[in-house]
């Protein structure tokens, strides 16, 4: 099912603020222990970037590849809809999705998560054509960073709750081989796949609609509510209703073997060092 012969150890790592600098965040990551981080492309709930620092950024592939550290993700905003029923959004998220990916140019490997949007009324039939055809148009204009969509919870009417909307995405592209998955934890858990009982069973439910080879990133959160909430409430591991032993078998499953995994729990930076922590100490359980 997972396709991985042999596990290697996880890279774990935590989301940060890009206010640090590209170098800051990279240096703060190792600090606490990490092999990777996550931070927002641009204000999350805005359209500001910072001025691109190419030297920056050509600082943290440096370091990066010094310290080894894994891929490295940045996340779009939430603000993006490649879906909306308002064409001036849609254009504007692509044109900021070209930006972002245009800046990644100079951070090879980097990997770009995307939430695939919400379809506000329109319905997940005419959404994933509309989110199919606008990556479509941004991917070939040869970007070479790899966009990963991400499982959402189901709230309110946003796709990708179910595995196969994300699959049906990639099935309408004529790019679909540059976009992979990225699997958040909780999200899964409030859209009602019972992570934490029944793990084997979504994984390989998430094989037959996805499949595991497009599985390129993790986010690991507990959750402040319980299965098939549809709520997106992000806990500390062990505190909310997914529970510590969880995240121990998250930890050790092979399918995931090797792949950056991200926490992005409500969280300090000494809240993330205890965390990795922990993480690293459940994976030396498993060996």
């Amino acid at each position: 099912m997972s396709g991985r012969a042999k596990r290697t150890p996880p890279i774990l790592g935590c989301h940060l603020s890009a206010g640090m600098g590209y170098v800051a965040m990279a240096e703060a990551a190792l600090g606490i222990g990490a092999g990777t981080f996550q931070y927002f492309s641009r204000n999350p709930r805005g359209r500001g970037v910072r001025p691109m620092d190419s030297e920056d950024a050509k600082g943290l592939v440096r370091l990066a590849a010094e310290r080894g550290m894994g891929p490295i993700l940045a996340h779009a905003p939430y603000i993006y809809n490649l879906c909306s029923a308002d064409p001036h959004v849609r254009d504007y998220t692509k044109g900021y999705i070209r930006e972002d990916l245009a800046r990644l140019e100079l951070m090879q490997g980097s990997l770009y998560v995307l939430h695939p949007g919400s379809h506000v009324g329109q319905g997940a039939d005419a959404a994933i054509g509309m989110i199919a055809s606008a990556l479509d148009e941004v991917l070939s204009e040869g970007f070479t960073t790899k966009v990963l969509l991400e499982t959402m919870s189901g709230k309110g009417t946003e796709v990708g709750g179910r595995f196969g909307e994300l699959r049906a995405i990639m099935d309408a592209m004529t790019w679909g081989g540059k976009v992979g998955l990225c699997l958040d934890t909780c999200h899964a858990y409030d859209a009602g796949y019972d992570m934490v009982g029944m793990m084997g069973a979504v994984l390989s439910e998430l094989d037959d609609a996805v499949g595991l080879g497009r599985l390129s990133a993790v986010h690991v959160n507990d959750s402040k509510n319980g299965l098939g909430c549809r709520k997106d409430r992000h806990e500390r591991i062990g505190e909310g209703t997914m529970g510590a032993a969880f995240f121990g078998a998250l930890i050790a499953e092979p399918a995931f073997s090797g792949l950056p995994m991200v926490l992005e729990t409500p969280n300090d930076m000494g809240g993330y060092a205890r965390e990795i922590s922990l993480l690293k100490g459940m994976a030396d359980v498993g060996d």
